[in-house]
């Protein structure tokens, strides 16, 4: 009888403690799961941390500012063609059809790595590549933040830059001259400082 006892007890126990453990549990997950307000914040703490406006880059090399370092990842082929003045080459692409491997080729990854790393941390690095969708730009991100290197996307990529003006600008700012903005050869040019009106340049909510 004793010990038929001591087994319900025993049963008993382990059933109240499972019990509680797994409303512990169930507790502690509702606790942790972000509202939909959590992630709404979070969304828009993340863009404005990671996506640089191409109206704030133009209006840096406007008035001369020298406090980024735009980084183009495209193919030395293509960037040697034309890039966005002041743009630096560190490639992605071996030739415009040939993507780098980062998972199988160690030295190319290698290479990334340590070419930004030597950019230092103090000024401001953007990177951009061929369009606003390509995700090429993102990967190169990911792969630097993993090694502590963080690294900031400009909002749009190089064909929107170079062939859709009209497409990030204000109606107030077209036409604009968009070879003035731009640079062709090995070196990355640099630009030239100019008095143009952009509505970006007033106010704290501007592009």
């Amino acid at each position: 009888m004793k010990l038929k006892a001591i087994f319900g007890i025993t049963l008993l126990s382990a059933i109240t403690g499972a019990v509680i453990a797994s409303l512990a549990t169930s507790n502690l997950i509702n606790a942790k799961k972000p509202t939909a307000q959590d992630l709404i914040m979070d969304f828009y703490q993340t863009e404005n941390a990671v996506h640089v406006s191409p109206h704030s880059v133009r209006k840096k090399m406007d008035v001369g500012e020298t406090n980024y370092i735009l980084v183009d990842v495209r193919s030395p082929q293509e960037y040697e063609n034309e890039h966005i003045i002041g743009a630096i080459n560190i490639p992605a692409y071996k030739d415009p059809n040939t993507s780098i491997s980062i998972e199988s080729e160690k030295e190319e990854k290698d290479r990334i790595i340590n070419s930004f790393r030597e950019l230092g941390s103090e000024k401001e690095i953007i990177v951009y590549c061929y369009s606003m969708p390509c995700m090429t730009g993102r990967k190169i991100g990911k792969l630097l933040s993993e090694n502590n290197i963080y690294v900031k996307a400009l909002g749009i990529g190089w064909n929107e830059w170079r062939y859709n003006w009209d497409l990030w600008n204000h109606n107030s700012e077209t036409p604009t001259k968009v070879e003035d903005y731009i640079s062709s050869g090995k070196e990355p040019g640099k630009p030239n400082i100019k008095n143009v009106f952009s509505p970006c340049k007033v106010g704290e909510l501007g592009c």
